[in-house]
């Protein structure tokens, strides 16, 4: 059998496209003051928007939030949950809880907030009748093409997961069907780190893959003579 595939990137574009897979980090603290160029966060939204989506229903809106005010509020409101969460750590383990910036909200030249609008394309959008989630994992995606085109630009983008979603939809006045997904910070950074600052930090570290890869069904592992086996770390 032929191994050759026309449809194929070069062997450049494919370094390119696995790169910012692997160097694609969750920045926090790496922020620089300079602003996104408007072509480049029109390319970024670009990307974002040519995400796939379950009935091409493309349930996403992008909220571009530069006011101070409103980050300042929203500010308050991880400060808040954050010190709730940090009650789940008790010890030695609160305490490097503590010592992690888990967001950049003002000191990142802009926020991001990517929405997923729950009624988009009726009551009735196909491949969506079994699993009604599949808005919000289509708007997942979304926010993935532009982390991943955003690394490739050279731009940082950091995910507040620590936040009154309720809250959140008021701060930033949203529609009763509209859901604020994902809160992102995003600017250009100093660096970005060798590997996820959670592992650095001794937080946790990546799992192997060898542990997490079945075959046909679940426990059941890849065998010794199988191909794929050797490749797998």
């Amino acid at each position: 059998m032929s191994n050759d595939n026309r449809n194929a990137f070069t062997e450049q574009e494919k370094q390119g496209l696995y790169r910012a897979i692997h160097e694609r980090r969750d920045v926090r603290s790496q922020f620089l003051p300079d602003p996104i160029p408007a072509e480049v966060l029109a390319r970024l939204l670009e990307a974002a928007h040519h995400a796939p989506s379950v009935g091409f229903m493309q349930p996403w809106d992008f909220l571009v939030i530069d006011s101070v005010e409103v980050r300042r509020r929203v500010l308050g409101i991880f400060e808040r949950e954050n010190e709730r969460a940090a009650q789940n750590y008790p010890g030695e383990r609160g305490e490097t809880y503590r010592s992690l910036k888990l967001q950049g909200i003002v000191e990142s030249p802009m926020n991001l907030c990517i929405t997923c609008d729950r009624s988009r394309g009726g009551p009735n959008v196909l491949g969506r009748n079994t699993i009604v989630e599949t808005d919000l994992f289509s708007t997942c995606l979304a926010v993935q093409n532009l982390w991943l085109a955003a690394r490739a630009e050279g731009i940082g983008v950091g995910w507040v997961s620590i936040l009154d979603q309720h809250e959140l939809a008021q701060v930033l006045e949203l529609p009763q069907d509209v859901y604020p997904l994902a809160y992102l910070c995003m600017g250009y950074v100093s660096e970005f780190l060798a590997q996820p600052e959670l592992q650095a930090k001794g937080w946790r570290s990546r799992l192997p893959l060898s542990e997490l890869v079945h075959r046909n069904v679940w426990g059941k592992a890849l065998e010794p003579g199988d191909g794929l086996a050797p490749l797998i770390k």
